[in-house]
């Protein structure tokens, strides 16, 4: 089942939404200081973003916590509801797992945690 880019951006905003309520404080602010982008890209990376292959769930850029804000460098998460539909075959329940999955993984980023920081966490 195909599903239109609203509803998936309602589903997704759900869910972070509840997530972030449930975050301990410093995490929460951490969370609030991260803009978030829910994109629709499909199979095919937009030419502009150099390093996107096309099939990614999400991607965090900026500066993490660690770093003096660069107001050119501000943190951001972005996550690609397309491909997050496509990874859990059209499942409105994995869907929204893997939203809050993909969107911690991204903040992990954002927190300083390398890739086997987040595996140990298991947001792989």
């Amino acid at each position: 089942m195909n599903r239109n880019l609203a509803t998936l951006c309602q589903w997704a905003s759900e869910e972070i939404d509840a997530l972030i309520a449930t975050l301990p404080a410093d995490v929460m602010a951490a969370a609030e200081r991260v803009a978030l982008s829910l994109e629709q890209m499909s199979d095919q990376a937009d030419p502009t973003d150099e390093g996107l292959v096309g099939d990614e769930l999400g991607l965090f850029e900026g500066s993490d916590a660690s770093c003096d804000d660069d107001p050119s460098d501000l943190p951001r998460i972005r996550l690609f509801l397309d491909n997050l539909w496509d990874w859990v075959d059209c499942d409105e329940r994995g869907f929204r797992d893997e939203v809050v999955i993909t969107y911690l993984h991204e903040l992990g980023h954002y927190l300083g945690w390398d890739e086997d920081d987040l595996a140990d966490r298991g947001l792989e």
